[in-house]
Formats: C-alpha cells, structure tokens, sequence
C-alpha cells in the first residue's frame, strides 16, 4: 500500500518527466535552433512566470503504426491559464521535443479544451503553434482533431480574441487554425506557413523555391498577407502578443482597457496645418498625422508590411481604444487595391465585433486602375469594404485630409455609409473625380475648339475645383458635419468620441448579412 509520500514522489517524478518534454537532448536541439521550449515561451507569457498547467498527464490512445505504448509526455502540447498584465488568458504551447509537436487525437482534444474554457469564461485565446503537422501515426484521428480544432476556432470567432503566434513550422492543414483566428504573429527565422512544401510544389509545377521563400515571416506578412505581426525572436513575439491584448477586450461584452483619468485631452499641434503640400499631386506621409492626433506612444500598427497604400492600427485617444483605418498617400498615391480592400475589411470587422470605436482618415483618388486588379476582383474586393463599414453599428468617425473621389471615398466611410461624425480639412477634395478629369469629360468639345486649348483647359480646371472639389459643397448638402482648423483634429475627435460613447445603432434582425467573399 502507497502511503502519502510515497504518492507526493511519484507526483514530483510525473512532473518532472512531463517538463522535461522529448529529452534533455530534444530540448537542447531546441535552443540550438533559436527557440524556446513550450513551457519556456508560457513562462514568459504570463505574469511572474506563472500558469496553471491543465491535463498535462493526458495521453494518446493510438494502437496503430507503433503508437501502442509509447509515451508521449502531455501528448506534444501544454495547455493552461493564467494572468498576462492581470487579465485572464487561455493558452496552448505545442511542444516540439515530442514527436515534432504533431497533432493526434489528444493533442486536438486538449487544445479544443481550452478553447472551450475560454468561451465559457470569455477570456482572451493564444494558441502557440510549433508543430510538425498531422500525427500520421494515428490515421484519420489526426483529421478528425484538426477538424474540431477549426470548429472551435470558428465558435469563438467574434465573442474572445484569438491570437496565433507562429514559432516554428505550422504546414498543411494545420496552417488553417492560425487562419481562422483574428491575429497571427510569426517569429523570423524559424516560423514557416504554407499548405505545400517547396518539394510537393517543385513535383506539382515544377517550380524551384526555399522554404524561407515561400512560407517565411515575410513571405506572408507581405506577399500573401497572412501574417499580421513579424517578431525578431520568441520573446519579441511574446511582448507583441502582451501589447495587443493591452488593445482588447475580453470579449465581445465588454468594452476595450481604458487607460486615463476620463479628462479630454485638447492638444492643438500647428504643424498639422502645414502638413499636406500646396500641390496635390505631391504625397505626404499620412503617419505624421497619426502621430499627432492620438496619445502619445499608442499607435499600435497592424498588418504594417502588407498593403502598404492602407494604414490599419490601434491607438488610444484620451485613453481609449480606437481603431484608425487610413489611407496612405505615400504608397500608391493611396488608391485602394484589392490588398488594401481585404486588409482594411477585416480590421473594420474586427473592431465592430470588439466594440472598438473606427476612426478614417482619408485621402483616396480612387480605387487603383488597371486590367490585373479587374480581373482580380476589385468590384467584389472593394465591395467588402463597403459592406464592412456599412454593417459596423460602433461610432464612427472620418475625417477627409485632402482627396476624397467617387466610390473610394464612401467606401472610407462617408456619412452615406453610416458615418456619425464627418469633418474635413480646408483642404479637402470631395468630389466624383478630380477637376482634370471631370474636365476632360464634360468639356472635352469646348477645349478641342478653343483658340487655346491648354490655357481653356486650365481655366475649366480651376473653376470646377473652386465650384466642386471642397468640402463646402459637401457640408452645404449635410455630407461633411464640419470643416476643420487641421490642428483641431484631436479636439474634434475627442468630443465626437466622447458624445458618442453611448451610440445605440439598432438595424433588422436577420442571422448574419452576406459578404461578398
């Protein structure tokens, strides 16, 4: 008969196996590839190091293909909670020193678990993924895993945020968790995603590429734009996932962290006045005016490398949480791609479901011409973003710096589309199209005809800009609410914030409202 310390040792020896993960030599490996282990990245993550590890004694049942009686401490994967910067979060850390960290049955059903929990406790998710893939061993179950797993994924999806951080690889299937949650972060050098390795691609098309190249941090931050945050190392990714929670809600109840005294702040910085250049034709760096308006050190940039012509970010304005969609007259004169459509119609979902008050800034020509961006579907990308502001019932706020032409503009949310405060700078352009070309079209046979058709044409030009393109015309016809000292962004958008912190915005009922995908 065991008698109680004779348990409490067997309890020390259980732990003590299960932490040691696949072998000292498997966590040896680890480090030497740049990576912390799964309970090293937990440690880190929470406050003071410590969480409350959750069925770290479950194992696999599989039978099949040599599995029988293999041990397989926490089956590759440590499941917790715990308090990072005092709020309550769930998490899982795939464990790569057992058996690559691939998902079987058990794995899955841990994972599945924890995200269970935090819906129920409505806590913020983190899944930390390093992993083989699919457990091949076990068959069907592994598919049967990873298919629970993307229902979780999706039943959270809009009630808790979740956040994927990618510290190794994450191939195949398993690359569709990641997908289905809100944020992903991938750590430089030794994260990989894609749905194909460089060898099925090469025997599939014949195309030669590294796997670096093709499923490397910045491969898809910025070419397919799955990744929203690349971070130098671990620890890098682990304080970027610190940073952005600071940004959200629990969940879908409850509002975003304040962080202020409740006082309006009311800066008024002269240099906004001389920012956006006498020809409009020139860029100017749209950034420079984030930085004004908002609290100091707050913009939180998302999707920085990715659809550079649309700025997406969190900020606080008097300490509260705000999400800015900008365009960004640097990058493509900030005419709206397909890019910058689907990356600025997922932040404005995200923030409507989160209760994230969005604030535009716009200074759009358009949407960007040419057959490439037809043929891929700008109508029914650039649809999304109408569709997303549309259906967006938190306050919000657009503030027109300079150009605002035709269908980009509403889709940067006019007051058409549901806008509840409209404000625009002296230099404003609100208008169909530009004077030039709203002047080639409707005077084209007068300026033909002209005795001087180059000084005509810029006689037309100017007298369609004095007549159209302000933001008087627009605020003579209620579209604009107001027209702006530019150095009175911040006071405006503090009181508008302010008188609209209780906004009730109540539309039909009906079971959700059709994208255009």
């Amino acid at each position: 008969m065991q008698t109680v310390s004779d348990k409490l040792r067997l309890l020390k020896e259980k732990n003590a196996h299960v932490n040691l993960g696949g072998g000292v030599q498997r966590l040896e490996a680890q480090h030497k590839a740049g990576k912390m282990t799964a309970h090293e990245r937990l440690h880190l993550l929470y406050d003071n190091g410590f969480y409350d590890e959750l069925f770290r004694f479950v194992q696999h049942h599989s039978t099949s293909f040599g599995m029988a009686g293999r041990d397989l401490p926490a089956d590759g994967v440590v499941t917790g909670l715990g308090a990072i910067r005092g709020r309550l979060v769930y998490t899982s850390s795939q464990d790569f020193t057992v058996m690559g960290g691939s998902v079987g049955l058990k794995h899955a059903w841990k994972i599945c678990e924890m995200m269970s929990m935090a819906l129920k406790a409505g806590a913020p998710y983190v899944a930390i993924n390093d992993s083989g893939g699919a457990r091949i061993q076990e068959g069907v179950d592994s598919l049967q895993g990873y298919g629970r797993i993307f229902y979780f994924n999706t039943l959270l999806s809009g009630v808790v945020p979740q956040i994927s951080v990618i510290a190794g690889p994450c191939a195949g299937g398993a690359a569709y968790s990641p997908a289905l949650m809100d944020f992903i972060v991938m750590v430089k050098g030794t994260g990989q995603m894609f749905i194909a390795g460089p060898e099925v691609i090469k025997e599939a098309t014949g195309e030669t590429i590294t796997a670096e190249e093709l499923g490397g941090a910045y491969a898809q931050a910025a070419q397919s734009g799955n990744v929203h945050f690349i971070a130098r190392d671990d620890a890098d990714a682990i304080e970027i996932v610190q940073n952005l929670l600071s940004y959200l809600p629990n969940n879908n109840t409850e509002d975003p962290p304040f962080h202020g005294t409740g006082d309006l702040t009311m800066i008024e910085d002269e240099g906004l006045n001389k920012i956006v250049p006498d020809d409009p034709r020139d860029p100017y760096n749209m950034m420079d005016i984030l930085l004004s308006v908002f609290d100091p050190g707050t913009i939180f940039e998302v999707h920085s490398h990715y659809a550079k012509n649309m700025i997406v970010c969190f900020a606080r304005m008097n300490g509260r949480v705000v999400g800015v969609v900008a365009n960004q007259p640097a990058e493509k004169f900030g005419a709206i791609d397909i890019d910058a459509s689907d990356k600025a119609s997922r932040f404005i979902r995200f923030c409507n479901a989160f209760n994230i008050p969005l604030i535009s800034f716009v200074d759009v020509p358009g949407f960007l011409p040419g057959v490439e961006q037809e043929f891929g579907g700008i109508i029914r990308h650039g649809a999304k973003m109408l569709f997303s502001f549309s259906a967006a019932t938190v306050p919000k706020i657009s503030v027109v710096i300079r150009k605002a032409y035709g269908g980009a503009y509403l889709a940067m949310c006019a007051k058409a589309l549901g806008a509840d405060r409209v404000a625009a700078w002296p230099t404003a352009e609100i208008a169909v199209m530009g004077a030039e070309g709203a002047v080639n079209v409707l005077y084209r046979n007068e300026i033909k005809t002209a005795s001087d058709p180059r000084g005509r044409r810029r006689e037309l030009i100017d007298e369609y800009t004095l007549q159209f393109s302000n933001p008087y015309q627009a605020a003579a016809q209620g579209m604009v609410d107001a027209v702006i000292e530019p150095m009175k962004t911040r006071s405006y958008i503090s009181v508008a914030l302010e008188s609209l912190r209780t906004k009730r915005d109540h539309r039909p009922q009906k079971k959700h409202g059709l994208i255009p995908l």
